[in-house]
């Protein structure tokens, strides 16, 4: 089943309501007391509801938020994709200094790039 995509009542009628405008054409529910498309009326668009989720959905990534779960990583990363979380500065160092030498690919950061980057700046403070 293809994405749905679920858009407010008149978006083609106005722009502030998103006409030549991606960004404003959000989903708002419809609410009219003669509303057809409350109504579930054949012929008008889709109203959201339960059952348009997509089923059977596995998560292939793993998300390291410390050096323990980097250590588990190692053991996951056949499997699925590592992810780094939302971590502070000192510990993401950390985090990617250990997976820079146990050669574990991490793929939202550039480890290189990144430890690069952090050494330049520690070197311009000093």
């Amino acid at each position: 089943m293809t994405k749905k995509k679920f858009l407010r009542r008149v978006w083609r009628r106005h722009s502030k309501l998103g006409k030549r405008r991606k960004k404003k054409q959000v989903w708002r529910k419809p609410k009219g007391r003669d509303n057809k498309m409350r109504e579930k009326r054949k012929g008008y668009p889709a109203v959201v509801k339960i059952g348009y989720k997509k089923s059977g959905r596995e998560e292939n990534f793993f998300v390291v938020r410390n050096l323990k779960d980097l250590s588990k990583a190692k053991k996951i990363s056949e499997k699925k994709t590592i992810l780094l979380g939302k971590v502070g500065k000192k510990k993401k160092i950390e985090i990617l200094k250990k997976a820079r030498e146990e050669k574990i690919p991490i793929q939202n950061v550039n480890i290189k790039k990144f430890l690069r980057k952090t050494n330049k700046k520690k070197e311009q403070k000093k």
